[in-house]
């Protein structure tokens, strides 16, 4: 007997959906609008100095602020000045003062008279100050003592920044004698390489125009990496902290603050003490 096919029809059972509600919708676009709002004005409140500034619109109180900050450097630097009576008062430019006019670069604080100027020449192994040669030139139309420095890169070849120096840098009769600028310590070599570098420098620099080098750099940097290794050299020191407040034995130039105002030039400077009176420095130029 052949036996009957019976086909189960499938029932499909639909869900019923269910309407959208308040929470799935308006209330998810309220919070990311508000979630927006917050962080945007908390942005511009963490900003809020940068942006006033760039408006042009500083409050009265950032500018007392400032005023008032510059006007305690300036009590500290006429300390430093008092205690330092009779000793050479100089400064350090480069591109960063822009166009200087160098006429009117003759005393600090109308009190002090400026003897002397170090100039930045060169970067690293490839580039020149922009105003370097309308500064050294300048200088000496002023009739200031004027020294030359190279701003050195740890991770660039010494000898090659020791050729632009001096490809840039020709020294006369009453110059100082040259700089090296240190400052930053190397990213791909070891400290013992970054030493082997900076006496391949001042050997070249040395042995070029035939007097030792000042070598330039921060008190703690000094301290940490030069002093014992550099012995036989002489140094230009920078410290602003207010609890310094003499020049060290050791140390031949200070430049003990970067927020001095000179006239001739925009902005604050760089003011430096050398730790000796006006004939004595002429005493280590360049013959």
């Amino acid at each position: 007997m052949r036996k009957k096919i019976v086909r189960r029809r499938t029932i499909v059972v639909r869900k019923s959906k269910k309407k959208a509600s308040f929470f799935s919708g308006k209330l998810v676009r309220f919070l990311i609008i508000a979630f927006l709002i917050v962080f945007v004005l908390g942005i511009g409140y963490h900003y809020r100095n940068g942006l006033t500034y760039y408006f042009s619109f500083k409050s009265n109180k950032i500018l007392r602020e400032a005023t008032e900050a510059k006007r305690i450097s300036d009590v500290r630097n006429f300390q430093v000045l008092e205690k330092h009576k009779g000793k050479s008062i100089g400064l350090d430019v480069s591109e960063y003062q822009g166009k200087i006019r160098w006429s009117y670069v003759d005393t600090l604080e109308k009190k002090y008279p400026l003897d002397f100027v170090f100039i930045r020449a060169t970067v690293g192994k490839d580039r020149k100050d922009r105003q370097f040669n309308r500064n050294w030139l300048g200088a000496k139309e002023n009739k200031m003592i004027r020294g030359a420095y190279h701003y050195y890169r740890p991770n660039e070849n010494s000898l090659e920044q020791a050729a632009l120096f001096i490809k840039t840098v020709t020294l006369r009769k009453g110059d100082l004698p040259p700089i090296l600028d240190i400052e930053k310590l190397p990213k791909n070599q070891s400290l013992d390489s970054l030493r082997v570098g900076l006496k391949r420098w001042l050997k070249a620099v040395e042995l070029h125009y035939g007097v030792k080098p000042i070598i330039y750099t921060g008190e703690k940097y000094y301290d940490d990496f030069l002093k014992e290794e550099f012995s036989n050299y002489l140094f230009w020191i920078a410290n602003y902290n207010f609890y310094r407040e003499e020049i060290d034995d050791d140390w031949l130039f200070w430049q003990f603050t970067e927020k001095a105002s000179i006239p001739g030039i925009k902005g604050n400077v760089d003011v430096n003490i050398y730790n000796g009176d006006l004939q004595q420095l002429r005493y280590i130029t360049v013959e």
